[in-house]
Formats: C-alpha cells, sequence, structure tokens
C-alpha cells in the first residue's frame, strides 16, 4: 500500500516546518482505518466473459480435422493432444503462477516498445507542437519521462534561453491542467494517446503526461503496482507545485485507471483531492480483467483457473482493486467507456460504477457514466475520436469547479 507516500512532501512546503513535523493524529487514524479496508486478496466479483458456447471444442476438432486430412494418424493426432494439453494446461500455469516476472510483463508489457524510433526530445514530429519534454525524479534511482503539452492559446518559444521556466510558470495560468496515466504497452508517444493530448490541446488544457518505471526512456526497473503509483504521486506531486489557481483533474485510461485510482484515493484519504478524475475504458479490479482478458480464452474455464491465474497477483504487488478504492474517492468522477472494448470489456465499467454507486459516502460526489455505442467502433482506445467527447469533457470540468453536484 502507498497510502501515506510522499505525505510530508506536500504537507512541509505548506507548514513551514523541517523534519520535526508531525502528521495530526486525526489524519493518521483516517488514514489507517482505510488502509485496513483495501484488501487486495479480497475479490468483490468474480466475473467471467464466456464467450461462444463449444467454440473451444470447435477449435481443437477443426485442428484435428485438418491434421487427419494432411495425412496424420488418428494416434499421432492424439499424442499431439496430449503433449499440448500438458504444456498449455499445466506446465504454464505453473510457470504463470511462480513468476513473478512474469507476471508482472504481462500485466504492464513493458517490453511493447511501439512505436520504435521516437525522439522523445522532439515531440513536435509527434504532432505535438509546443510541448516540452523533461526527466522527473520519482524516488532515489528512478527517473521519469515526461512531456508538458501546452494549451493552444499559450506562447511558446522553442529557441528562447529560458524555455523551462517559462513553460512551467505557464501551469499556474488558471487553464485546466490534465495528468494523463497511460495504459500498459508501448509508452507515451502511441498514436491513440497523442490522439487524444490533440484533443485536449484544442480544448486550451494543459496536458502532463508521463511513462512509468520500465517504460520507454524512463529508468528501466521492473515496475509493480507501489512503483508505478509512486510515480504517478511524483508526477502529481511536481504539477500541483506549480499550478497555483489552476485545476488539476486525473484521467488514466485502461491499466492507468487503476494508477489514477489509487493515486486519487490516496490524495482523497490525505484531503488534498484533485478536481476530478477521469477513467477511460477501466476495469473494475485486476482478477476480473484477467478472467475476461482476451488472452485468458483458452484457459478460462479451466478448473483452478483463479488459484493458477489470479490469486497470487495481490501477493506480488499487482492487485489493482479500483472497486475498493472508488469507495474513498470524494472528487466528481467520470467514466468513459466504449460497448464494442474487447480489452476492458464493458461491463467491467459497469461494475466499477456500481461499486461506486453503492459504497461511497453521501459528501462524495456524483459519479458519471458516459458509454459509448458499439456500433461507433472506438472500442479500447478511441473514445478521442467521439465528436461529442470536448462536450462531456468541458461539461464535466464544469462541474468540477462547483462545490456541489
Amino acid at each position: 500500500m502507498s497510502i501515506v507516500v510522499n505525505i510530508t512532501a506536500w504537507i512541509l512546503p505548506h507548514c513551514g516546518e523541517s523534519s520535526e513535523y508531525k502528521m495530526p493524529s486525526k489524519l493518521k487514524e483516517k488514514i489507517a482505518k482505510h488502509a485496513k479496508k483495501f484488501k487486495p486478496k479480497l475479490v468483490l466479483s468474480k466475473l467471467r466473459q464466456e464467450g461462444p458456447a463449444g467454440a473451444r471444442r470447435f477449435v481443437w476438432f477443426l485442428v484435428a480435422f485438418i491434421l487427419y486430412f494432411r495425412g496424420w494418424s488418428v494416434l499421432s493426432i492424439i499424442n499431439l493432444y496430449l503433449e499440448l494439453a500438458i504444456f498449455l494446461f499445466i506446465a504454464l500455469p505453473f510457470v504463470f503462477k511462480y513468476t513473478p516476472w512474469i507476471q508482472r510483463n504481462l500485466v504492464f508489457l513493458p517490453f511493447v516498445k511501439w512505436p520504435k524510433n521516437v525522439d522523445f526530445n522532439n515531440p513536435a514530429a509527434e504532432g505535438l507542437p509546443a510541448t516540452r519534454n523533461f526527466y522527473l525524479e520519482s524516488e532515489p534511482g528512478v527517473t521519469l519521462g515526461v512531456w508538458h503539452i501546452l494549451p493552444q492559446s499559450s506562447a511558446y518559444d522553442h529557441g528562447s534561453d529560458n524555455i523551462d521556466e517559462m513553460v512551467e510558470e505557464q501551469l499556474g495560468d488558471d487553464k485546466t491542467i490534465i495528468l494523463y496515466l497511460h495504459g500498459n504497452s508501448a509508452h507515451r508517444a502511441g498514436p491513440h494517446r497523442v490522439e487524444l493530448y490533440q484533443v485536449l490541446r484544442a480544448m486550451d488544457y494543459h496536458v502532463i503526461c508521463c511513462d512509468y518505471r520500465g517504460y520507454a526512456d524512463s529508468t528501466q526497473v521492473a515496475p509493480n503496482e507501489t512503483g508505478v503509483v509512486t510515480d504517478a504521486r511524483a508526477v502529481y506531486d511536481w504539477v500541483l507545485a506549480r499550478s497555483g489557481n489552476s485545476k488539476v483533474i486525473v484521467w488514466g485510461h485502461s491499466l492507468g485507471t487503476g494508477v489514477a485510482s489509487h493515486l486519487v484515493a490516496d490524495l482523497c484519504l490525505e484531503g488534498i483531492s484533485p478536481c476530478g478524475l477521469v477513467l477511460e475504458s477501466p476495469f473494475n479490479n485486476i482478477f476480473d480483467e484477467v478472467r475476461n482478458h482476451p488472452m485468458a480464452w483458452v484457459w478460462r474455464k479451466m478448473p483452478w483457473f483463479d488459484w493458477f491465474f489470479t490469486d497470487s497477483l495481490a501477493k506480488n504487488d499487482l492487485a489493482f482493486v479500483s472497486d475498493q478504492r472508488i469507495s474513498v474517492i470524494d472528487c466528481p468522477v467520470l467514466i468513459l467507456h466504449a460497448e464494442d472494448d474487447a480489452v476492458v470489456p464493458f461491463k467491467l465499467g459497469k461494475a466499477l460504477h456500481e461499486c461506486a454507486l453503492h459504497n461511497r459516502g453521501e459528501t462524495c460526489r456524483a459519479v458519471e457514466f458516459k458509454e459509448f455505442s458499439g456500433d461507433l467502433g472506438y472500442a479500447h482506445k478511441y473514445i478521442c475520436r467521439a465528436p461529442e467527447l470536448p462536450k462531456i469533457v468541458r461539461d464535466f470540468e464544469m462541474r468540477c469547479c462547483r462545490d456541489h453536484d
């Protein structure tokens, strides 16, 4: 848990104290009370995507049929299927369960570095003018690559000697700041991510996006939940220290919704909630996401699926439990999900919304759910192409400005 990560880093500059600062006892009690509620091993639901009935049997039969007509004997086909069964349903599940390195890489996919040959020091080549690339220390030994994309109306002189100071100062210009936390695989220059940055920039927002540890040009250390949330918190603290009166909204996509929910839950418990939280294509918890991910189709109906594939995730610090954390998030929340999302099924976003409606206190701000028809083809990555998205976001921003819903 990172409930108290960097809390003193935020409080000390505001109270003018040194290392002698002591956290108020009431705040300690509040954090301790809610920290006990977050139990990654406690799964609130067990949703499972069943898929077409008999599809697996049909595939096995079809392969056997093809092999038979290509000259394979029945005995050879049976031997092949026995070997495949041992490999697929015994060897691979055991390897996954007892190899944390494999679990981390399959959850985060940091080795998928696409598009390749990106010059992060030249964001303009990726279609992002008026963008500054810089590096930020998350913790000792871990440095993050960050882009700051300026609003469309902001001045940007790339040749200026003090460009870094000028850009940082503009964070306090009263224009809304979006802290974008991306999902797994690729990096901050992923094409669908750049499309969203362009939409938000055209709306005259600042956009801050980063790559977690293990991704792109950030320090190459293995990511886990604690690590990536620490990274997100470091970037958030950097933004907050320079934002002045500007509103800060945290936006997570896909796996980034798990990071964003964890970060914002921590902030809310510390009494420094952001102005709002946007969850794009979210899952309710990592366990249901694994059960319903397309890659799990082969194993989904096997006995002891959870023992092999989900039980060890919490032990290895990979338990993103947004459905638990959202219970303490008191700022306005906007959930965006497309019905044709095959990577994070639509029903997982709905499940998260239901948890938010039933588990949050009366003083918490409203959670709004916006769904997009499957006929539009936005799927998992392209809600950014919805013509109505700017209005949805603008209305949400206005709601964040008010002290009531």
